[in-house]
């Protein structure tokens, strides 16, 4: 018998008009010629429940492909199946730019834009992320940029990814529409955002938190652990995945997912039934003794 949700399958994304799933499917591996095995990837997250599709117009390099190769794919699924497109929020990223390597320029990431939605096949993307940020350009700048890219319609709401809190707030203070997501690395092993005021900032202006690399680039999985802390951590993680009857990487899932910022956990498999698993994380529930067991052993030290 499929266990029934125990953790609502859907949040508001911040301040934002858009409902995403509790868990995204991210598409930094999406990648080939395949496009039916590309559209199976894609049926699969929406079977599961996942409706929030998270790629990025650099994916594609990591993969020895070209740049853009990622939302290329996805636009291909969606040109042989466009019926697809209404059934998930579309989250892309810009202002990497290779050999530079970040720009926020106006003129840069207009024309970032418009190649992504020409390789997406779509008019409008629902959230656009400014990948890294461009120290040198004024926060003052990119609200102007962001504010123009919003009023012609080609994104719905706006994000950000890999800032600091303090980066955070100097470009909210230049908008006049509020920061939807941001954009993180965050996992049982990487546990900064929790301590350094991040997830408290999150919480404070009611941001959406986006968590990449949730099994920790797959320290997490099936490879053997390299550290005494990894170790500490997936045995912690083996003993609550084994209390629920759900394996170690949906274990890792709902304990993010279990913070009061309601961390969003991209999964990032490409594999269907590896999606579809990432599901389980909403049907179970973690005490405040099992998420505390995990968070020791990732610090490697008890709690003060």
């Amino acid at each position: 018998m499929t266990k029934r949700p125990k953790t609502s399958p859907t949040l508001p994304l911040g301040e934002s008009g858009l409902t995403v799933s509790r868990l995204a499917w991210g598409m930094w591996r999406f990648k080939g010629d395949d496009v039916a095995a590309a559209q199976a990837c894609v049926e699969a997250a929406l079977e599961a429940g996942i409706t929030f599709f998270d790629t990025a117009d650099i994916y594609g390099l990591g993969n020895g492909e070209p740049f853009g190769a990622a939302e290329t794919l996805l636009g291909r699924v969606l040109a042989q199946a466009p019926h697809l497109r209404e059934r998930f929020v579309l989250a892309t990223k810009g202002g990497i730019r290779p050999g530079v390597p970040y720009d926020s320029s106006e003129a840069y990431l207009i024309a970032a834009l418009d190649a992504s939605l020409k390789r997406l096949g779509v008019e409008q993307v629902d959230l656009y992320q400014i990948h890294r940020p461009d120290v040198m350009t004024h926060p003052e700048a990119l609200a102007r940029t962001l504010g123009r890219m919003l009023a012609a319609g080609k994104i719905a709401e706006v994000g950000v990814s890999n800032f600091t809190p303090a980066q955070i707030t100097a470009l909210q203070t230049y908008l006049v529409f509020p920061i939807a997501s941001t954009q993180i690395e965050l996992s049982p092993l990487v546990i900064a955002p929790i301590e350094d005021g991040a997830l408290d900032q999150a919480m404070t202006l009611n941001l959406g938190v986006m968590a990449w690399s949730p099994l920790a680039q797959g320290r997490l999985g099936d490879v053997a652990a390299a550290d005494p802390r990894t170790a500490a951590v997936r045995d912690a993680l083996e003993e609550l995945g084994a209390a629920h009857g759900v394996s170690r990487s949906v274990a890792a899932y709902a304990w993010l997912m279990a913070h009061p910022a309601k961390p969003i956990p991209i999964v990032g498999s490409q594999q269907p039934a590896r999606i579809a698993e990432a599901a389980k994380a909403l049907t179970i529930e973690i005490d405040r003794a099992a998420w505390y067991k995990v968070l020791v052993a990732a610090r490697g030290a008890p709690m003060p």
